[in-house]
């Protein structure tokens, strides 16, 4: 076997990728409760109990249904040299960096489905339904939407032709990308404005949560945010003061419980509640504070 083969169908080293995974999701609790950036409508550590419930469940969906999947895909995609990166024989490097940008691209679109396929959006809405936001709620996606999930990422892997290491790199990426900008931390104005033309912060994906549709209608990204500068669905001038987090119909503590949550996307769906806000002042191109 080739270095390059050995290299695109290894892995992250596991103590790395723990190191990082559980170091960042440590770091960033702390950081929220020395500098939040909104306030907290419900006491934490029930939510974040609540939240690491559905975590778990989660994760357990992830290693059942779409492991084995990506794996044996990855691995035969690599093999075959199948998908559009394959056409090109790219240097390593160029091959694994573009290969997280389609990845975080098409992520964008499935994001974007989720949203706008009512089916889809039972399981989402499980999600949103979390009336504050912090880094616990990074993790709290339902196993439906993940069981879902696994023909898209079978999708993505063998059109764009994906290797096991690239895979493995940006789904830690995402998992660093979505606890940072999920979280409830309060950066520096000057610094959020500079990093949101790069990357996804807490104030661009706070709005993305807000109850207002409109903001909700925005925001999509994951990583990077280049796909709403892209496709005009940036939104930055929602001051986080004035964000209402959740879903108009489950504003109630007791919607939200982990049975409710659980529960939620099997219920029959009540009507769309529209809720508006009046025009922001505050350019639109200028994160607000």
């Amino acid at each position: 076997m080739s270095r390059r083969s050995r290299t695109m169908t290894g892995q992250l080293p596991g103590w790395l990728n723990a190191t990082l995974i559980f170091g960042t999701f440590a770091a960033v609790t702390c950081l929220e409760l020395a500098r939040p950036l909104r306030r907290t409508r419900q006491e934490k550590l029930a939510r974040d109990v609540r939240n690491g419930a559905i975590a778990l469940l989660a994760g357990t969906t992830v290693s059942l249904a779409e492991k084995p999947v990506v794996t044996r895909l990855t691995l035969a995609v690599e093999g075959k040299q199948l998908g559009l990166l394959k056409l090109v024989r790219l240097p390593v490097a160029a091959e694994v960096i573009l290969s997280v940008l389609l990845l975080d691209y098409t992520l964008f679109i499935w994001h974007y489905l989720t949203h706008k396929v009512p089916f889809l959006w039972r399981f989402h809405k499980a999600h949103h339904a979390d009336l504050d936001l912090d880094a616990s709620t990074a993790l709290r996606f339902h196993s439906g939407e993940l069981i879902l999930s696994v023909p898209w990422r079978a999708a993505q892997i063998a059109l764009l032709g994906i290797s096991p290491f690239s895979l493995a790199l940006w789904q830690t990426l995402t998992l660093l990308a979505i606890m940072f900008h999920h979280s409830n931390l309060r950066l520096p104005l000057p610094v959020e404005r500079l990093l949101c033309r790069l990357i996804v912060t807490p104030r661009m994906h706070g709005i993305h949560h807000s109850i207002v549709r409109a903001e909700t209608d925005s925001n999509w990204s994951t990583i990077f945010s280049w796909p709403d500068y892209l496709h005009g669905t940036i939104r930055l001038n929602v001051p986080q003061d004035g964000l209402t987090l959740g879903v108009p119909d489950c504003q109630d503590p007791r919607q939200v419980t982990l049975g409710e949550m659980l529960a939620l996307p099997f219920r029959p769906a009540p009507p769309y509640v529209e809720t508006v806000r009046a025009p922001a002042s505050i350019p639109a191109t200028t994160l607000a504070g």
